[in-house]
């Protein structure tokens, strides 16, 4: 190779080094995400969090799921029929596995039969210390401002330490290509991709258009409520002041902002 040659290489690239450099730093200091326009509609709480009112639950239809079927329409979230590869942001399971180690053995007889085997809805708690964001290699998980614990999906690289870190099972990675199962998409949200973790974002997404969450508007019972913390008028404020609430787990320390009230 000439020297001509070998000095326009390496100028070449230098000046590609200079122009990339910074754009692959950034993604993967987190510092290059995107600026957007704030709609002029936007809720712009200050730290979201959600109140499950367990009696109105109950009360409603059996086998009601608005809250599960508003949800799966909104983000595009497939349908595999298939335990082993389901998708899942919100959903029901049992007090025994919502809320390990909240009874004893002392528990009085007419709460016990009240509570066990009973659905309770769960989903991502959105907490003040998760776990999934320390452990994230890529900052493809991170914590807004005001509390959203939301994902990036181009940055996931499908390592499910999230998912591992996740106290709450709120983590579901895409071990199929999930496009041909979704029934009826929603061009307002992205789909995924094969080998991408996905989870509730409170529906951040509406929020920015002044709009609530997906499973709150659908609830018919109002067994939903969402709202800033920080607001002391607010109705989550409201409830938390005047009627008892448990969390998950909430011994790990980590902070979550679903509150259920029994």
């Amino acid at each position: 190779m000439d020297d001509t040659r070998r000095s326009f290489l390496k100028i070449a690239g230098l000046s590609m080094l200079g122009f990339g450099a910074k754009p692959v730093v950034d993604a993967v200091a987190g510092t290059g995400d995107p600026k957007f326009e704030k709609d002029s509609k936007a809720f712009n709480g200050k730290r979201w969090a959600m109140v499950v009112d367990q009696q109105k639950c109950l009360k409603a239809k059996e086998g009601c799921k608005d809250c599960v079927t508003a949800c799966n329409s909104a983000h595009n979230i497939p349908e595999f029929n298939n335990p082993k590869d389901e998708i899942k942001w919100i959903w029901q399971t049992s007090f025994e596995h919502a809320f390990p180690g909240q009874e004893n053995p002392y528990l009085d007889e007419y709460i016990k039969k009240s509570l066990k085997g009973l659905p309770f809805m769960v989903l991502c708690n959105h907490c003040d210390n998760p776990p999934c964001v320390r452990v994230c290699p890529v900052q493809a998980t991170f914590r807004r401002p005001d509390g959203i614990v939301v994902m990036d999906y181009h940055r996931c690289i499908g390592c499910r330490f999230c998912m591992a870190a996740c106290p709450y099972g709120a983590r579901n990675l895409n071990w199929r290509d999930p496009r041909p199962f979704i029934k009826k998409e929603n061009p307002e949200y992205p789909t995924r991709t094969r080998g991408v973790v996905e989870k509730c974002n409170f529906c951040s997404e509406l929020l920015a258009v002044g709009k609530m969450p997906a499973c709150v508007d659908a609830c018919k019972d109002k067994a939903l409520v969402f709202g800033d913390l920080e607001d002391p008028n607010s109705e989550v404020r409201e409830l938390l002041r005047s009627r008892p609430t448990i969390q998950r787990k909430p011994q790990l320390g980590t902070r979550p902002q679903i509150y259920y009230i029994l």
